[in-house]
């Protein structure tokens, strides 16, 4: 008789999140055991409690989601329950912090989608700004982009010694080149939109960061995305079931299209989802990151 799926979610948080419960029960896994508070030192023996009482044909039908909200942390927490494992009792991992990994990916594929189809441009050929580039979402948005050739500029909302300080910290740790900046006001917004071929929104929901007045800035953008959906939306213009739909406050941009949080949303969840039915579908285990996620959103 097959054993029951099972989903082990570690979390540095308080609380797990239901969105993620809710999404691996309705990728098929038949139990979700969560577990909050969880400290990196933590995950080794968790994940080997996990491992070691299925025998080898169970740890197939077992898996670790970390979830959090801190990037950095969710991949510490992901080697180390990499090197908990001791083959053939190996499980599959999927690393998706505040679903940020998940969320950019789609972000950018979207993006990607539009810049191809719309201006016959690649990723490498554009200038992308990240507007709250210092959030989860916003942090993994960059990465992603540079790592597939964008030049790429984090941006925070009160600090330019924060935006650096993040852009650093995340260069190193993948690999990419991203600079960083501040945007605290009208004047910076349109300093930076005014070169951007991209713009990416992913400021906190329910706060309008891009006015009409500074995308009328902009003279070479091509595309802009938002991932926020609660009102005020964060690029004025955009609503949120645009994809590709031209940027009417853009008026030195020509050809500029917006991107809105319920299109970048749908890739999200078909992502999640495809994700975490692949970890109880593979006969090998998987680690599952940003990197992953890119390449399936690519899919969607």
């Amino acid at each position: 008789m097959e054993k029951r799926s099972i989903l082990h979610m570690l979390d540095p948080m308080p609380h797990n999140s239901p969105f993620d419960i809710n999404m691996a029960m309705d990728a098929g896994f038949d139990v979700m055991m969560p577990y909050s508070n969880v400290k990196p030192e933590s995950v080794h023996g968790l994940v080997q409690d996990a491992i070691f009482s299925r025998g080898p044909s169970g740890v197939k039908r077992t898996g670790i989601f970390i979830g959090g909200r801190n990037l950095a942390l969710a991949v510490e927490m992901m080697e180390a329950a990499k090197k908990a494992m001791v083959p053939p009792f190996e499980v599959s991992v999927f690393a998706d912090p505040s679903g940020a990994f998940t969320t950019a990916a789609a972000l950018v594929a979207c993006v990607e989608k539009q810049l191809k189809e719309k201006h016959g441009k690649e990723l490498k050929d554009c200038h992308a700004v990240v507007i709250g580039g210092t959030g989860a979402v916003g942090i993994a948005t960059g990465v992603i982009a540079s790592l597939a050739g964008a030049d790429v500029m984090l941006t925070d909302h009160l600090s330019v010694d924060t935006a650096l300080d993040v852009a650093r910290e995340y260069n190193k740790r993948f690999g990419c080149s991203m600079k960083g900046s501040c945007a605290s006001s009208e004047a910076d917004k349109a300093r930076l939109v005014a070169n951007a071929d991209i713009i990416f929104c992913t400021a906190r929901a329910g706060i309008q960061v891009l006015s009409a007045e500074v995308l009328g800035e902009a003279r070479l953008l091509k595309v802009a995305g938002d991932v926020n959906a609660v009102p005020p939306l964060g690029i004025e213009g955009v609503k949120r079931s645009d994809l590709g739909t031209p940027l009417i406050h853009a008026v030195n941009s020509k050809g500029a299209v917006g991107i809105g949080a319920l299109a970048v949303g749908n890739v999200k969840y078909q992502l999640q989802n495809a994700l975490l039915k692949l970890m109880l579908e593979t006969d090998k285990p998987l680690y599952l990151d940003f990197r992953d996620a890119f390449s399936k959103a690519r899919e969607l």
